[in-house]
């Protein structure tokens, strides 16, 4: 049974996470910092590779961990009184690591609404003040003043660990990030979805299979169905466009080729999950074409 202590931390941070996702005094904010984004990561392979096209998964996690382990070891650094030159050098590493670190979240921030943006501004807020209280440091130990530098240092690593929280809020509070297919169950059994002369070449199509809703399209002569509900941010792909054998998500532009869901433009990261298809006269039917996940086996509909 969890300690009194352990509830009452438990449930203040559940307040605090509660409270930024209800301010909707930042949706202005929120609003100029979006555009923002825009402008400085325009659709491109520059916004793929920060969004993590390439890899499969976000990039703006694996690369705060090697921001925040710099100017958190160069923190240790200052504060025992060790290596001056390996602290220093820690925390030029991490201002260098900052520049995509930065870039990767604002492609990711771009494509928030509501609750996710509002907590993403304060997220970013943090880290911003904490890299400037790095940099006072910086400064502060280049003059000789060491005492100095160990009090911006402490002020950045609280300011880092606020906003690292904020982060992993994020990402496993909010699901940002987060394949939004992954919870869907999926029938294992065909079922019939569509009348297979209603797919078409240049225009998706809803079929549902049970409580899953679908996309199906005509590619090269052939039936594809791939699940609606885009990996991204949950847009509905039925609602979407074709290219070149390809669905483009109406929401953020997110394509993906219909021979195997692989994302071919971001910002999606994660492929679209694809059903297997057959024509029984006149019917198209689908089923699952992948080995089904334990977190699949007990969960939602659509």
């Amino acid at each position: 049974m969890a300690s009194k202590k352990q509830r009452l931390v438990s449930g203040f941070v559940a307040r605090v996470g509660k409270k930024l996702e209800g301010a909707k005094f930042l949706d202005r904010i929120g609003e100029y910092a979006v555009s923002l984004g825009h402008r400085l990561a325009p659709p491109g392979k520059v916004r793929d590779i920060a969004s993590g096209v390439p890899t499969g998964h976000p990039m703006h996690p694996p690369l705060a961990t090697i921001t925040m382990g710099a100017f958190l070891s160069s923190a240790v650094l200052d504060l025992t009184g060790s290596d001056r030159k390996a602290a220093q050098r820690l925390n030029q590493l991490g201002f260098l690591a900052a520049v995509p670190t930065a870039y990767a979240g604002l492609t990711d921030f771009s494509t928030t609404a509501q609750a996710e943006r509002r907590v993403g501004l304060v997220h970013a807020a943090c880290n911003t003040v904490a890299l400037g209280c790095y940099g006072m440091s910086w400064l502060a130990r280049r003059r000789g003043s060491r005492g100095k530098a160990g009090l911006w240092t402490i002020s950045g690593s609280a300011l880092l660990t606020a906003g690292g929280w904020l982060g992993g809020h994020l990402a496993y509070a909010l699901g940002v990030g987060v394949d939004t297919t992954v919870f869907q169950q999926v029938p294992t059994q065909w079922r019939d979805v569509a009348a297979a002369r209603d797919v078409q070449s240049h225009k998706p199509l809803l079929g549902w299979a049970d409580s899953i809703p679908v996309t199906l399209f005509r590619t090269r002569g052939k039936i594809v169905a791939l699940a609606d509900r885009c990996t991204h941010r949950g847009g509905p792909l039925h609602e979407g466009t074709i290219e070149s054998g390809c669905v483009v998500c109406p929401w953020h532009g997110s394509k993906f080729s219909g021979a195997d869901g692989v994302v071919a433009t971001g910002p999606a990261t994660r492929p679209q999950p694809v059903f297997e298809t057959r024509v029984v006269e006149g019917r198209v039917q689908v089923r699952r074409g992948d080995e089904q996940r334990s977190l699949r086996q007990q969960l939602i509909g659509s």
